[in-house]
């Protein structure tokens, strides 16, 4: 069959109704065109050609093949590829004549049907965009005619253009000015949906070309094409979208419009786009609303977002907040990966947020801090993803914020979710890639990943996040990190030992081992690592321990083996440096047998003694004793850390006796083994063998002193316990007793193992025999004990009997109590004993017919309760007995006729009418208060814990008791040395507390001063409870705020001078707060009242300083107080909460700068205070930025406090916080701006100093918010005018200085008129500062002869500065060439030149300067009136011009005129009499003849009416 044939036969199975034969027939047709194109191309074009009726679907096959074959040979021509040639050769196999007829088949076939057949017609338009790639003119030639203006085109004709436009860029844009010229008339004439859709695509399209072609002009074969070429057509169309078609009805027109604008907006002219953007950015962000799919919305907005940015829009501000929250609800959407348009919407918000970071990026990155705050999972997960981005996107926007985001990171760090924890550990990667760890505070981030490769595995399986990800993350931060910074080196190996991270040593030998592999190579001077001052670090010792134990336990913890011995290896150096030679020779081989190389070492009990003998060869080879005894020394300590795993702690062991061979120091050795067997755990079978493979291993060099020290622990007390004649009645102690011997004759034989043979032989008789028949030996009691105490009985019976009442009982009983606390063991037995026998004796004689109060029932339990613990077996169980008789006697005497109940339901039942009478259960309460101070630690515990229990469930009915019963603990702690005991009291006084809050402040705060130990004790116990802590800081915060911090006091009666003096009670309540934090479980109370706190002891501190003690203080019980410290002991106790404080909410950052500069003494010196203060601001401003806000807030009301010693300190904290940036990002500039601009007016020349150095620091710390382009800085203004109007006592002020006002203070003057230099570096351009300075002018000239040097030269300088602003170029020379600081100044010849200037070019304003000179002959400063005097030159007076308005009188006070003395040069006195003005024939002086009075006329008037017609 020929080739045609089978061609022909293969076109007719072209539509079989098998999937399967279908693509079988199309890759056989392939197959065949690759050998004939022209051949298989022109029977399927015959086909078609010849079968016009054929079904569509068959059509459409053959269209699809011809599409097929085509593609196949133009992806040669568009594949790069060394033998072009050849490439070219096959895409001409396609003769011209054949494209050109397939062009004409396919365009016919497309528009064949006026309807829209997709798959058909869709296959014709693939032929056409597929040729198109080579063939762009036949095809546009052939498109064109079908696209002609007036007439609506087929809908596939815009699809072909627009598939075109895509795929050959370069050849479809030269087209489009034309084609977009014919589509827009078109775009009226499309009604239907589906011809708005495609002509919206078109325009994307067209739009994306246009923008890559712009983008890649040096690949264009035209250069010359420009946006502007465009731009009215895409507007145009962009206002038929927006305005029509955007509100369609359909989801997806809707959807393609709004992508079609998004590629538009780039296009559009740059005041179009800005006009349309109050428009088109809230409708596209009502779209999310209108549609299910987000993706193509995401898309569109990001591309105005950008064309907005790109242009500097201003509009986009007034839209941010609408963007902020809609962007956030759309990334905060769960993303669901297994549907990529979720996942392309979640990148291009994330983009949208990139955006908006080149131009708002304060405001972005304190938007998505905030969010960080907030507790729900999917808000705190959005927030993270996007910071995530902005780190790794935007880096040099972020270079500044990295502080900033470090301290708000924490707060996600400590969340439960695990996918938020996901999120950090992604977020953390990025701040990695990116310097963040270095910073301060990038440890917490390292210790995260950390924690979280340490989990349990099962937790990885909550988290579905394997395990292996986080341990490859810690990798890779140390691959990210080892090359640039320090921060994981030495840092991690602190990891290594806290048994809490056992399961992420893997990857942190792993990280360990790059980083010193890498610092050892390039002889890093850190890789050598000083122990001593890298406090935080194990020392080498426990380093070499931890690792080993790993290595001869390698597959556990994830085998850790073989990463924990290449570690050991690398840091040899850094261990000893004579280990490095062996370890470099031995640790490979060890390496060698884990990865499989050697003989299997997968059992512990092969590996031990291998790591055993390497160990032996280390020591050797290290050959230092002193280190050697150490390592023994630090081993026995980390024992305790095995606890939970018996066999390494079974090898360790092992390696102490190994080390312990090598001491030649027998003093170490004697004290280890001691130590050993003391604090082992004999009831476990391992670790006693452990115990004894240990200490039979240092037997081997040290046989004599180890079988001494195991002699000695044989006749310790531990052994006496089991001894006596109830040897055989065994308890859980005599239980234990059993095990240690256990242990000590398995030490005996593991010595008999180990130790030389030739010294051991002689010792088993004499020595170990011996010692092990001796721990057998019973000893029996004398008969005359028996008999002894038999007959004592029997008197206490007899005595009892004659008197069956509970006194009778009582009198029984206080001959025996004084017994039953003794020291002696066979004391305490014998009387408990004895007390079992009689209350039994009293119970079973009994006989009660009526009720009886049993008034010493309390009394007795108290006595006997304690007893129950008591270490001696036999007096527990007498006392259990005991107690139970004397309840059931209780209940006899109570209810003689009812039945027995159980003891154990009458103590603290409150349902049960039999329970303990409330006087017996405050008899018993104080009993045991006595039990507290037991000569058994165990009873005095016990006393504690059933002293809490009472009070826990009985404690509510004790108001009365309160503040007797804290009175007598306070007694107690000063008795109470068993530290468990002091912990119950602590509890004591906690659950007191919280029954009777009140009364537990009052009596503790009524404690006298200074707090003794015991008293400072309490107060710290309240601070265990995170919740009570915190309203009792509430509580004193509240009174503290309100009460009178001092009084004012006469020092004595012949002197006159107040003194302050401390008030009792605040003074008191500072001490409780200081203390209370010192608990470091008040830590949560602490942090969620932090800015409460941070500002009342900020303003205890302020009216702290310089108050003395009260009298009643015994200042001879305070610690370290001198005669010359009195004064400041107020003050240290506000310095030292408030330093405590920052502690205790984990600020040691701010507290160690504070620490270096002294800062503390400084605030408690009155001369240094304010320093202290601004020091305290800084490192605050500095290291804890997001806790300001709410200080601020705080501390504002107290701005306006009576006390003007706290408007000192807070004014002075404000200041130092306006000299920072972080106030402008927190937002806080205004209300400190505010408060420091009332704080201007302030009574307090301090408080003003203050509020003015505050003003002036805005220009530090924050330029903008001063600098007023453009009118935008509202705030700055305002700010601008205050400080002018104090800058230098312009005229309005000058009436202050009599009364103590702002000039009366040299520094002031002089810091003002410095800032007012200062600030014409801002405000230059200004208006408004221009005629500030005019206003001020005259004020800076008196200062000029100003009393104080440094005043003089401060007006020399602002002058000079400020000249430009003036507006007079004579005058700004004039300021430039004599107004220096360091030259002195003829000062009426400048007075007198300057005068002129101002005449010449500024007359307009002579009428102001006239009225400002006469206000400050007014002054009540004798050198400010005698300056003016000098100063006032007569022709400038005459040149006065009052015509400004004419008609309006200007009143002139007359006495001033009459008394006024011209002098145009220093010396030359002219006196103007008011006879000379009425006589003057000058012009200038006519005006006066109006005023020619006698002298009495004169002295009627205060005033004289000028009419401005006089001076004319």
């Amino acid at each position: 069959m020929e080739e045609s044939d089978v061609t022909l036969a293969l076109l007719d199975s072209a539509n079989d109704k098998d999937p399967v034969v279908r693509e079988q027939v199309r890759k056989s047709i392939l197959t065949l065109g690759k050998q004939q194109p022209n051949k298989v191309l022109s029977m399927c074009q015959d086909y078609l050609v010849k079968h016009p009726k054929v079904r569509h679907h068959h059509c459409y096959c053959h269209l699809l093949l011809i599409s097929y074959c085509v593609e196949q040979r133009l992806e040669h021509y568009n594949r790069k590829s060394p033998v072009s040639l050849a490439i070219h050769a096959e895409l001409d196999d396609i003769s011209y004549p054949k494209i050109k007829s397939i062009i004409s088949l396919a365009s016919d076939e497309m528009t064949r049907s006026k309807d829209v057949v997709p798959d058909w017609q869709q296959a014709a338009s693939n032929i056409l965009v597929a040729v198109g790639n080579k063939y762009i003119n036949d095809i546009m030639e052939e498109i064109l005619s079908k696209f002609q203006p007036g007439i609506l085109p087929h809908f596939f004709v815009v699809q072909t253009l627009a598939s075109l436009s895509e795929s050959n860029v370069y050849g479809m844009v030269p087209f489009l000015n034309a084609i977009l010229g014919t589509m827009l008339p078109m775009l009226g004439m499309a009604k239907q949906d589906n011809m708005k859709w495609v002509f919206s695509s078109a325009l994307s399209h067209f739009s994306e070309s246009i923008l890559e072609y712009l983008a890649n002009l040096d690949k264009a074969p035209d250069p010359t094409v420009r946006k502007d070429t465009f731009s009215s057509d895409i507007y145009a169309a962009y206002d038929i979208l927006y305005c029509s078609w955007l509100q369609s009805r359909e989801s997806k027109l809707r959807l393609t419009v709004a992508e079609a604008v998004g590629s538009m907006s780039h296009l559009m002219a740059h005041d179009k786009l800005e006009e349309q953007l109050p428009k088109l950015i809230p409708t596209i962000l009502s779209l999310y609303k209108k549609n299910t799919e987000h993706y193509v919305i995401s898309k569109s907005l990001c591309q105005v977002l950008d064309a907005s940015v790109n242009m500097g829009s201003r509009v986009l501000e007034t839209q941010i907040d609408s963007l902020l929250t809609t962007l956030n609800q759309q990334v905060c959407a769960p993303v669901d990966y297994s549907n990529p348009l979720t996942v392309k919407n979640h990148n291009e918000v994330l983009r949208c947020f990139s955006i908006l970071a080149n131009t708002f990026p304060d405001r972005l990155v304190m938007f998505v801090l905030q969010k960080l705050e907030n507790s729900n999972e999917r808000i705190r997960m959005g927030s993270l993803a996007v910071l995530r981005h902005l780190i790794n996107s935007s880096k040099s926007i972020m270079e500044t914020k990295k502080l900033l985001i470090l301290a708000s990171i924490r707060q996600p760090l400590a969340d439960h979710s695990n996918k938020v924890k996901k999120r950090v550990v992604q977020v953390i990667s990025a701040m990695a890639h990116h310097g963040y760890l270095e910073l301060e505070g990038g440890d917490l981030l390292v210790k995260f990943i950390i924690q979280h490769c340490a989990l349990p595995d099962t937790y990885y399986v909550r988290l579905s996040y394997p395990q292996s990800v986080l341990c490859s993350m810690l990798y890779y931060l140390t691959v990210i990190l080892c090359l640039s910074l320090q921060v994981l080196w030495p840092m991690l190996l602190y990891y290594l030992t806290p048994g809490q991270y056992s399961n992420a040593t893997t990857p942190l030998c792993k990280s360990l081992t790059l980083l010193g592999t890498k610092k050892r190579a390039s002889q890093e001077p850190n890789f050598n690592i000083d122990f001593n001052e890298q406090v935080n670090l194990p020392s080498p010792h426990i380093l070499m321990v931890r690792l080993l134990v790993n290595g001869s336990f390698p597959f556990r913890s994830r085998g850790h083996g073989a990463p924990s011995l290449s570690l050991l290896n690398v840091i040899s150096p850094n261990i000893h440096p004579n280990a490095e030679t062996l370890w470099e020779k031995e640790i490979p081989a060890l390496l060698s047998y884990l990865e499989g190389k050697g003989p299997p070492l997968n059992d512990p009990r092969v590996l031990e003694p291998v790591a055993s003998y390497f160990l032996a060869k280390s020591l050797v080879a290290i050959a230092d004793d002193k280190w050697s005894c150490q390592l023994a020394i630090e081993a026995t300590r980390y024992l305790s850390t095995y606890n939970q795993s018996l066999e390494e702690k079974g090898f360790l062991y092992r390696c102490v006796g190994v080390t312990l061979q090598q001491c030649s120091n027998k003093e170490v050795v004697q004290k280890q083994l001691q130590e050993i067997l003391i604090s082992a755990r004999h009831n476990d079978a391992m670790e006693r063998a452990g115990v004894a493979m240990g200490i039979g291993l240092c037997a081997s060099s040290h046989l004599d002193a180890t079988l001494a020290k195991l002699d000695d622990f044989g006749k310790s007390d531990a052994f006496k316990k089991a001894s006596g004649i109830f040897s055989l009645l065994k308890d859980k102690n005599d239980l234990d007793v059993e095990k240690m011997k256990s242990t000590l004759i398995l030490c005996y034989g593991y010595v008999a193992l180990h130790a030389p043979e030739d010294q051991i032989l002689s010792r088993i008789d004499s020595d170990i025999l011996r010692s092990i028949s001796n721990l057998y030996l019973l000893l029996f009691p004398q008969a005359l004990y028996k008999d002894t105490f038999n007959a004592l009985q029997e008197l206490l019976r007899n005595i009892l009997a004659r008197d069956l009442s509970p006194d009778g009982l009582q009198s029984v009983f206080k001959h025996i109590e004084e017994w039953l606390s003794s020291g002696q063991d066979h004391e305490r037995e014998r009387a408990m004993n004895t007390t079992a026998h009689i209350l039994e004796f009293y119970f079973n004689n009994l006989h009660v017919k009526n009720m009886v109060t049993f008034h010493n029932l309390g009394s007795l339990l108290g006595r006997l309760a304690p007893r129950c613990t008591d270490p001696n077996p036999l007096v527990r169980r007498a006392a259990i007995d005991c107690i139970y008789t004397l309840l059931y006697i209780h209940d006899q005497l109570i209810s003689p006729n009812d039945q027995l109940i159980s003891p154990s339901d009458q103590l603290i039942s409150p349902s049960d009418h039999k329970r303990l009478p409330q006087q017996q259960l405050n008899t018993l309460i104080f009993m045991l208060f006595e039990g507290l101070v037991d000569s058994q630690s165990n009873c005095s515990r016990a006393s504690s814990v059933l002293l809490n229990t009472l009070l826990k469930h009985r404690g509510a009915g004790l108001q009365d008791l309160v503040s007797e019963m804290l009175e007598v603990l306070h007694i107690r702690l000063q008795m109470i040395s068993e530290e468990q005991v002091k912990v119950s009291v602590a509890q004591s006084i906690l659950i007191l507390a919280t029954q009777h809050l009140q009364t537990v402040i009052n009596t503790l705060i009524s404690y006298p001063l200074p707090f003794d130990s015991w008293s400072c004790e309490m107060w710290i116990a309240l601070g265990a409870d995170s919740k009570l802590a915190s309203q009792i800081m509430e509580m004193l915060m509240e009174k503290l705020n309100i009460m009178v911090p001092y009084v004012d006091k006469k020092e004595s009666m012949m002197r006159g001078g107040l003194t302050k003096v401390a008030t009792s009670h605040p003074l008191a309540m500072t001490c409780a707060l200081k203390e209370m934090m010192l608990n470091g479980q008040s830590q949560d109370a602490v942090v969620s009242l932090f800015p409460q706190l941070f500002s009342s002891l900020l303003v205890r501190l302020g009216s702290s300083l310089g108050v003395t003690l009260p009298k009643d203080i015994n200042i001879i019980l305070i610690e370290g107080l001198t005669p010359l410290s009195v004064c400041s002991w107020v003050c240290r106790v506000a310095v030292e909460a408030l330093r405590i404080l920052l502690a205790r909410a984990q600020l040691d950052h701010v507290v160690k700068p504070l620490d270096q500069e002294g800062a503390w003494d400084k605030m408690k010196d009155p001369q240094q205070h304010i320093t202290g203060v601004t020091l305290l601001a800084r490192a605050m401003a500095k290291h804890a930025g997001p806790r300001l806000p709410a200080i601020v807030e705080c501390l504002c009301p107290c701005l306006n406090n009576i006390y003007e010693c706290q408007r000192v300190t807070i004014t002075a904290f404000f200041s130092e916080l306006l000299n920072h940036h972080v106030v402008t990002e927190l937002m806080m500039m205004d209300v400190l701006m505010n408060n420091m601009m009332e704080r201007i007016s302030d009574p307090c020349c301090t408080v003003r100093m203050l509020a003015v150095r505050g003003l002036g620091n805005i220009a530090v710390g924050s330029p903008e918010k001063v600098h007023m382009e453009g009118g935008g800085g509202g705030g700055g203004v305002l700010a601008l005018r205050g400080l002018l109007n104090i800058a230098v006592g312009s005229p309005e002020n000058v009436h202050m200085e009599g009364r103590g006002g702002l000039l009366e203070n040299d520094e002031i003057r002089c810091a003002s008129i410095m800032l007012l230099g200062n600030l014409s570096k801002f405000g230059s351009g200004e208006p408004v500062f221009k005629d500030q300075i005019h206003n001020v002018l005259v004020s800076l000239l008196l200062h000029l002869s100003d009393p104080n040097l440094q005043v003089v030269k401060a007006c020399k300088y602002a002058m000079r500065v400020c000249a430009p602003v003036v507006g007079s170029e004579l005058i700004t020379t004039m300021f430039q060439n004599h107004l220096h600081e360091d030259k002195s100044l003829h000062y009426g010849e400048f007075i007198n030149d300057l005068t002129k200037y101002l005449i010449q070019d500024f007359p307009g304003m002579l009428n102001f300067y006239h009225i400002t000179v006469i206000q400050f002959f007014k002054s009540n400063w004798a050198e400010v009136r005698a300056g003016w005097d000098v100063s006032v030159p007569f022709d400038y007076l005459c040149s006065l011009n009052f015509t400004s308005t004419p008609g309006r009188d200007v009143s002139v006070p007359f006495d001033y005129l009459c008394s006024l003395n011209f002098t145009s040069t220093p010396g030359r006195d002219v006196s103007v009499s008011f006879d000379y003005l009425c006589s003057s024939t000058s012009p200038q002086h006519q005006g006066w003849a109006l005023f020619h009075f006698n002298s009495s006329q004169f002295r009627k008037y205060t005033e004289i009416p000028i009419l401005f017609n006089a001076f004319q």
